[in-house]
């Protein structure tokens, strides 16, 4: 579909073609439609920018992610098609793999979205030769070299179960989710509420400048940090554009 960019919405209508061209490749699931238009809501009464809080919390997970000792990108159909490249291009800053993980599980499709994150950067996994105990979804599924045995894990796009067994697995986790009331949101010990095309630009260009930071330093950003207090902050954002937009329109 040509899209002129002169429309008002160019940006947004551009990122639902790239989902629905998924769909047509078997990467994104029909269900990761209905994910995304949940997410684009969110991120439309937070006035469709990084905003300070998602900006903190970008900071600090890079900062975890530097220090940790095997980090790990997990990455499903939506996160691939949406920022396949900058994703890999966060692993190489940050020394951490890419692994495939999915909700509606299909052999074939791990091997598309492997593909398709293979364009990018030869550090995926995508085994699918361990599970993690104590989950029933196809989440379960992961790789003994990657999620299996990370100590942090970035979930971009994730569902609120397998961040709560991760959780329970003893590894900390940074979440990329629009919405910050969501399971993911509250269970995460880092939630970036900033939309997956913003945020992983953002933590690469931070990653690009923390990588000079020694480890003393690193760790103190990540012990500062108040996870709740940035999803209040993210909450109260909501309610002050929504108080905005209803004063315009009297």
């Amino acid at each position: 579909m040509k899209i002129p960019e002169s429309h008002p919405r160019y940006q947004s209508l551009m990122t639902r073609e790239k989902i629905v061209e998924g769909i047509k490749a078997g990467i994104v699931a029909p269900e990761g439609l209905i994910a995304h238009g949940r997410g684009e809501a969110f991120d439309y009464i937070m006035g469709e920018r990084s905003n300070e809080f998602a900006l903190k919390a970008e900071r600090v997970a890079v900062a975890l992610m530097l220090i940790s000792k095997h980090p790990v990108i997990s990455v499903n159909g939506n996160a691939a098609i949406l920022a396949a490249k900058e994703l890999a291009e966060l692993g190489e800053v940050i020394d951490a793999p890419l692994e495939v993980n999915i909700f509606h599980f299909k052999p074939e499709r791990v091997e598309k979205i492997k593909n398709h994150l293979t364009q990018y950067t030869d550090n995926v996994l995508a085994a699918c030769d361990a599970e993690l105990e104590g989950l029933e979804s196809a989440r379960r599924i992961v790789d003994s070299r990657g999620i299996y045995i990370a100590d942090t894990v970035l979930v971009p796009l994730e569902d609120g179960d397998r961040c709560e067994i991760l959780k329970k697995h003893g590894k900390k986790v940074i979440s990329i989710d629009l919405n910050p009331l969501s399971r993911t949101s509250l269970m995460a010990d880092i939630s970036i509420v900033d939309n997956i095309t913003r945020a992983i630009p953002n933590m690469i260009e931070f990653a690009k400048e923390m990588g000079k930071m020694d480890e003393s330093e690193l760790r103190k950003i990540v012990e500062s940090y108040d996870n709740r207090a940035i999803l209040s902050e993210a909450i109260k954002e909501i309610c002050k554009y929504l108080t905005k937009k209803a004063e315009e329109v009297l």
